[in-house]
């Protein structure tokens, strides 16, 4: 069989699959008149979860799993923007961790707004001017993000989805490295490359600005400065990447939130995560009673983060991740106890459990 053959099954094959994704599209365009009748979300994590979940059960071939999701991601995405146009808020500017993270989840075709802080992102969900939010919620290395955890505290927006976003930093500037004086970035970026920079900029003074990608536009201006952000930051901004890879820790990995005014319904055959926050008494023995509820029935916590309630000195509040979704009758019973024994309860929200 010669390449001219094999370039024209490939046409062939093409024009196939065209076809059938623009009959993909309007099956799911009546989903979506559906939904709209029905006050139904279009955005639905869960369902999105089972549709890649199948693709990729679905026989062997040379497409990896990873491979599909992306094929696919942009496949669904391209199927909300026909329906409905949606708003993304996410933490910017543009080619921050965060816009790539909103990306990853919602793919290119949605409308993206990126806003100056994280308060900004729930507030403009909160007002609607965003139908969607995305935020940085922890990193692998550095821990929580706080602003996140307050605000979800603070607001009445839920939970419907987690994105993981492998991290890789570099250092981007004009200079070489012994012309660098200031080194700027997010501080959980400058702490993710804490010991890089110590060993290779000790006398740099770092900086904390309020996104990766500003900090790029201002060692794009500045004398003798350089930014930490992301090849994407670099390329959009047009300055050259000194070094690659510069976070100490390979496996470096943020995990962000998206967050949205209503709770998808629940969905069988998707395994849920569930984040709840919760205040004890000052009393010995509090925490461990409030976490009993999970234990006795063997609920799975798979992160619990104190974090100071501001209400008064040496009040906090303890956010707890479960598995399972908020309606499993054994998260349902244990969420109920905590009510009789906590001062605070509040459900942040259900969510399927992305892999990192």
């Amino acid at each position: 069989m010669d390449m001219e053959h094999l370039r024209g099954k490939i046409d062939e094959v093409d024009r196939e699959i065209v076809d059938r994704l623009h009959e993909r599209v309007r099956l799911a365009a009546e989903i979506g008149k559906l939904k709209n009748e029905q006050d139904e979300p279009l955005y639905v994590p869960a369902r999105e979860e089972e549709v890649l979940t199948k693709l990729c059960e679905h026989g062997e071939g040379p497409l990896g799993d990873s491979s599909l999701r992306a094929i696919y991601r942009e496949i669904i995405s391209a199927s909300i923007a026909l329906e409905k146009k949606l708003i993304i808020g996410y933490l910017g500017p543009e080619a921050t961790y965060t816009h790539q993270a909103a990306i990853k989840n919602f793919g290119n075709s949605l409308d993206y707004k990126p806003l100056k802080t994280i308060c900004e992102v729930f507030e403009e969900v909160e007002r609607g001017d965003c139908d969607y939010g995305v935020v940085p919620i922890e990193n692998s290395t550095e821990g929580a993000v706080f602003r996140s955890l307050d605000m979800l505290v603070e607001t009445d927006l839920t939970v419907i989805a987690q994105v993981y976003l492998n991290i890789s930093h570099c250092l981007i500037s004009r200079h070489d490295l012994n012309e660098i004086e200031t080194v700027l970035s997010k501080n959980q970026a400058l702490g993710q490359c804490r010991e890089w920079l110590r060993r290779n900029l000790p006398d740099a003074q770092l900086i904390s600005v309020a996104s990766t990608s500003s900090a790029v536009d201002r060692a794009k201006e500045e004398d003798n400065a350089a930014a930490i952000a992301s090849n994407l930051a670099a390329e959009m901004r047009g300055l050259p990447v000194a070094v690659e890879a510069i976070q100490d820790k390979k496996e470096n990995v943020t995990r962000f939130l998206v967050i949205g005014a209503k709770a998808p319904a629940r969905r069988e055959k998707v395994n849920y995560k569930t984040s709840v926050v919760l205040s004890v008494n000052d009393r010995t023995g509090a925490l461990q009673e409030a976490l009993a509820p999970f234990s006795k029935r063997e609920l799975n916590l798979s992160k619990i983060e104190s974090r100071p309630s501001r209400r008064k000195a040496w009040d906090y509040y303890f956010f707890v991740d479960v598995m399972g979704h908020c309606e499993d009758s054994l998260v349902s019973e244990a969420l109920k106890e905590l009510e009789y024994t906590c001062p605070f309860v509040k459900c942040l929200g259900s969510y399927p459990e992305a892999q990192a």
